[in-house]
């Protein structure tokens, strides 16, 4: 996956306290100790502060009075925010999150691709087809191949015009990219285009069951292809 460092201090601050969190340098329960941490960090107690605020809304933190801020059971983490997903494929010592991910996508895609197939305007087809294009032209370039496969299923989403499934993007695409940076990095990578393709004839002629066959094939395919680039 395209690497995204934090911007400013305040992300940097947040991702440096997820990192330790998922390092188990703080496992569950642990109590932070905020004084010290702030020296450690070199930050004003009010950023430090500002920061556990971000965790404490995806779930990774908690505080109590007489207690303290402390570690919470990932259990409670919010699996689906798309920072907290990221920082545990970062930090994963094998491939189960990941694998976790492509069964959400063989759950998700093929239904919303027959979602497309029936609500795809011209525009939403257009779209699709100069994602496909720009899969094409991506050739050997990794960073391309990687943005214009994301591109594609960011608008396949978008096709099926339901809010609730555009934001599932957000999850599928996080999967998607570390996969493709896996499979596109392999100098057997097969083409992705004609497998996308099918996809696309499927949605743009109106036929649901075949978009739906077509998604699914490619997404056993792709299995395949990142089981097979894995060292």
């Amino acid at each position: 996956m395209t690497e995204r460092r934090p911007r400013g201090l305040h992300e940097q601050t947040v991702e440096a306290l997820a990192t330790r969190i998922l390092a188990d340098e703080w496992p569950e329960g642990a109590v932070l100790d905020l004084p010290t941490l702030r020296q450690e960090l070199d930050i004003s107690l009010t950023a430090l502060r500002e920061a556990l605020k971000v965790l404490s809304a995806k779930g990774m933190i908690g505080a109590r009075q007489k207690h303290g801020t402390f570690v919470q059971p990932r259990s409670r983490w919010n699996m689906l925010d798309a920072d907290v997903m990221r920082w545990q494929i970062a930090a994963a010592e094998d491939s189960s999150l990941l694998d976790e991910l492509s069964e959400v996508r063989a759950v998700v895609e093929p239904a919303a691709a027959r979602l497309a197939a029936t609500r795809a305007t011209p525009d939403d087809v257009a779209a699709l087809e100069d994602a496909l294009l720009q899969m094409a032209e991506a050739g050997s370039d990794v960073d391309a191949a990687v943005r214009a496969d994301l591109l594609f299923h960011r608008r396949l989403m978008a096709a099926t015009h339901n809010s609730f499934l555009v934001r599932m993007e957000r999850i599928i695409a996080i999967g998607l990219a570390e996969r493709d940076r896996i499979v596109h990095s392999t100098p057997a990578a097969g083409d992705p285009v004609p497998n996308h393709r099918a996809v696309l004839t499927a949605i743009a002629t109106g036929d649901p069951a075949a978009a739906e066959r077509a998604m699914a094939t490619l997404i056993t395919q792709a299995k395949t292809d990142a089981t097979q680039a894995r060292p």
